[in-house]
């Protein structure tokens, strides 16, 4: 009887025990999936506004087609010299952007201090120009890696041309102003290109190279009492470095799943 009841009484002593463990298990907590991975992506597109800055060098040649009212035929060639110096500005512009391509519009406006000199093959007077300002309107294509954007661009350029002959060194009156003209908007075509990063959510800096063509035109030297002195032809083509830093208005990233 004493074995019988010490089994019984085991018995029932796990089957009071067991739901009483099982209750003091934790319950396994619910754990969400993780959401998808979204990639962002720079997006390009609204408006800008920026400032550049850079170098440049005019090379400029000069033929002399005629003395105060006489033609000379044929044109006396006069010799050539680059104009270099710094130039400061600002840009504005919009870009839309349709997968990486990107395209834009922009207007540029820069004041500059391009000059240079020469002694006239057939003058011998001290020839000197300089570029004071210039302008810009162009359209870009260009194609996006993400916050990288390389580009091209053209459109239309004018410039602001100065244009003095000098008594040169080594005569009398050696600087004395002879005579002078003045381009204030003379329009030619320009092309470029550039490399351009997005360095924080709105803002991007870039490097940009630009040409302007301003082919040849005749313009007539006056001396300092009016009088006219000289036509040349003047041919002109700029080279320009730039570097340039933007603000562009509107959301930085595109989500992409």
């Amino acid at each position: 009887m004493k074995v019988l009841f010490a089994a019984a009484a085991g018995t029932l002593a796990l089957a009071l025990a067991a739901p009483a463990s099982a209750a003091d298990l934790a319950a396994r907590p619910y754990t969400k999936a993780p959401p998808p991975m979204i990639a962002t992506i720079y997006d390009w597109s609204g408006f800008y506004i920026g400032v550049n800055g850079g170098y440049g060098s005019a090379h400029t040649c000069a033929d002399i087609v005629a003395v105060g009212a006489l033609p000379i035929v044929p044109a006396a060639a006069d010799g050539c010299h680059n104009a270099t110096g710094g130039t400061v500005g600002g840009q504005i512009g919009y870009r839309w952007q349709s997968a990486n391509w990107v395209f834009g519009v922009e207007g540029q406006g820069n004041w500059a201090d391009f000059t240079g000199r020469n002694i006239g093959l057939s003058t011998g007077t001290d020839n000197r120009s300089r570029i004071d300002a210039f302008g810009l309107i162009t359209g870009q294509v260009g194609y996006a890696w993400n916050n990288v954007l390389l580009y091209v661009k053209g459109g239309a350029a004018v410039v602001g041309n100065r244009f003095d002959a000098y008594v040169p060194p080594g005569f009398v009156g050696a600087g004395t102003l002879l005579a002078t003209t003045r381009d204030t908007a003379r329009w030619g075509g320009t092309v470029g290109a550039g490399v351009e990063f997005g360095f924080a959510p709105n803002w991007t800096v870039g490097f940009e190279y630009d040409h302007i063509f301003l082919g040849h035109h005749d313009t007539v030297f006056t001396d300092p009492a009016g009088v006219s002195f000289a036509t040349a032809r003047i041919g002109q083509d700029v080279d320009m470095g730039l570097v340039r830093v933007n603000y562009r208005f509107g959301g930085p990233l595109i989500p992409r799943y």
